[in-house]
C-alpha cells in the first residue's frame, strides 16, 4: 500500500506546485486578491488549479478503494496516469484552453477506472464473493 500512498503524495505535491504557480501568475498579472478575474493568463492558472482540486476529490478515495479491493500496483500505475494527465492538462490549458482535451481525457480515464473498479471490488467483497 506504500506505493499508493507515495502516488497520492505526489499528486498532492503537484497540486501544491500548481498553487504556487497560481500565486506567481497573480503577482505577474497584477490581479489583487481576492479577485480571480481580470487577466486571461492568470485565470488559466487559477482554473487548472481549481480543476485539479475537483479531480483530487474523486482521485484520492478512488485510488484507495481500488488499491484495497483490486490491486495495489495497478492502482499506483493508474495514479501515475492521473498525474501525467494533470501535467498534460496544465500545459495545454495554459497555452490554449481549447487544447485541454487530451489531459482531461487521461485524468478521467484514470479516475473512472479507479472509481468504478474500486466500487465494483467493494461491492464484490460485500457480497462475500
Amino acid at each position: 500500500m506504500e506505493i499508493v500512498h507515495i502516488v497520492i503524495a505526489l499528486a498532492l505535491v503537484q497540486f501544491f506546485i500548481f498553487g504556487g504557480l497560481v500565486g506567481r501568475a497573480r503577482v505577474k498579472s497584477g490581479v489583487k486578491a481576492p479577485a480571480i478575474a481580470g487577466d486571461p493568463v492568470f485565470e488559466r492558472y487559477f482554473r487548472v488549479h481549481y480543476n485539479t482540486l475537483e479531480q483530487l476529490a474523486v482521485f484520492i478515495p478512488a485510488i484507495l478503494l481500488f488499491a484495497t479491493y483490486i490491486n495495489t500496483v495497478a492502482a499506483a500505475v493508474l495514479g501515475l496516469i492521473f498525474i501525467i494527465g494533470r501535467i498534460v492538462y496544465f500545459r495545454a490549458y495554459i497555452a490554449d484552453p481549447s487544447r485541454r482535451g487530451a489531459g482531461f481525457g487521461l485524468t478521467m480515464l484514470a479516475n473512472s477506472i479507479l472509481l468504478f473498479g474500486g466500487l465494483g471490488g467493494a461491492a464484490w467483497s460485500a457480497l462475500g464473493a
